[in-house]
Parts: structure tokens; sequence; C-alpha cells
């Protein structure tokens, strides 16, 4: 036990600081759009070149639709190269028409109503389903459980129950096969609830958008309380989004 204590102390503190302190992202990470230039008069070629219908002119301007983009690491939707994707983490929102950016002020999500946030902001117990996910938003909500992150000191926990959940959070293009599964599984957590989507898949479908297999977006079937956008999104980007539901972080903070 002696040993076990030392070694304890040896190691020190080891669980990141955010939010205290803002998460030191890799370089190549792919985050909130950058759009460089104006549009040539009359240009549309972006809504023909992106594959997932993401990328877009409104009133002149390019416009992304955050939450159909699989933010591309050569985005080659622009062939006048305008595209760039920043280093912001940021990226939840809590209605679906605010992920539609084109370079303006981004409404980042804000928390839950009072009622249900008085009984949920400080101990939220979500039930994750993979509706037919590909398992790589998976990994990055299973990774919050980790040391670095401790999703557990902010009072959220995933459970291995609906009935012991106060909402689903939802990873996966939502395939038919799944459908029922995702709508027992809602109907099982005792209100009031929340739903969470992950990922473009369970947004809008992902790549899998046009497949007659899938339900485009998890909201086709289910109120959204929150979308947090990306292909897939970073962890940073997942639990900033659950804190400021919880409104435990301030809104440009």
């Amino acid at each position: 036990m002696l040993d076990i204590i030392s070694e304890r102390f040896r190691q020190g503190f080891r669980t990141g600081k955010f939010p205290l302190e803002e998460p030191k992202l890799a370089p190549r990470f792919r985050g909130m759009p950058e759009f460089r230039g104006e549009c040539p008069s009359g240009c549309k070629a972006c809504e023909q070149l992106c594959p997932f219908g993401a990328c877009g002119v409104r009133e002149g301007k390019m416009a992304l639709d955050l939450g159909r983009c699989l933010f591309c690491a050569d985005c080659q939707a622009c062939p006048e190269d305008r595209i760039n994707f920043g280093n912001e983490y940021r990226l939840a929102v809590r209605n679906r028409q605010d992920l539609l950016f084109s370079g303006e002020e981004y409404p980042l999500a804000k928390p839950l109503e009072p009622a249900r946030l008085k009984l949920l902001g400080r101990s939220l117990k979500l039930r994750q389903i993979s509706a037919a996910g590909c398992n790589a938003c998976e990994a990055d909500c299973n990774v919050l459980g980790t040391l670095v992150f401790d999703l557990g000191r902010f009072g959220i926990q995933f459970v291995a129950s609906p009935r012991h959940a106060d909402g689903i959070l939802v990873t996966g293009p939502v395939s038919e096969n799944m459908r029922t599964a995702v709508l027992d599984t809602y109907e099982a957590v005792p209100g009031p609830k929340v739903v969470i989507v992950v990922g473009a898949c369970a947004i809008n479908g992902g790549p899998f958008i046009h497949s007659s297999e899938t339900n485009q977006g998890l909201d086709s079937l289910l109120p959204v309380d929150l979308y947090i956008p990306g292909c897939t999104p970073q962890p940073y980007t997942i639990l900033d989004g659950l804190l400021r539901l919880l409104g435990r972080r301030e809104q440009r903070g």
C-alpha cells in the first residue's frame, strides 16, 4: 500500500486542466472552417463538387453546413481554394440551422432551459447508442472516460441502462435496422430527458446521406437538444458541448 501511495505522489496530477485552461491541439487538427477572399461572381461550383452537399453559396457568400461537412483534409469543394480549416474546436450548437456557417459569428450552444438545467445541471447520465456507426465517434466518446478528460469529475457519466439515464447520446447514421432500437431506448429514458447527436452521420447521415437505409439525421425521428458536428468530433469538442449544455461554460468562453 505504501508503494502505491508513493507511486501516486511520484506521478502527480494527470487529469487535463480543461476547462480552466484551453486544450493544446495538434496543428493538423481541423476545426472551424475559414474562408479566404471572395467568391467569383456567379460561381456555384462548390455546390456540385462537394460530394456530401455541405458547401453552397448564399447571398453571394460561401456557406458550409457543418452538420454535413466531413472536414476533409484536402477540401476540393472550392476550385478557388478558399476553404481552410482552423484550430477552433468549439463547434456544438443547440439548433440545426445554427450549423449553417458563412464566416459570421457562430452561435455556440446555450444551456438547457431553467427547469431541466436545475434538475440535470449537476449530474447527467447518458445512454450512448451506436446507431450503425463506424466506431470512430463512439471511440472519441469513450475516451472521455479516460484519465486526461475524466468526464466523471463534471458529474457526467455513461450508463448501461436507459432506465438509469437522463438522456441519450447517439452516434452513427441511424440506419433502418437501428431505428426501432433508438426509439425504444428513448422511450425507456424517464423524463424530462435530453437528446444529443455526435458526428456528421447522426446529424445528417454523413457519407450515407443519400442512402435509403438511413434516416438522414436523428432529428427526423426525435427532438434534438445538442448537435456536435465533426467526422469525428475532437473529444474536447464533445466535452465542450456537454458542458455548455449544462451551463458550465460561458457563451463566448
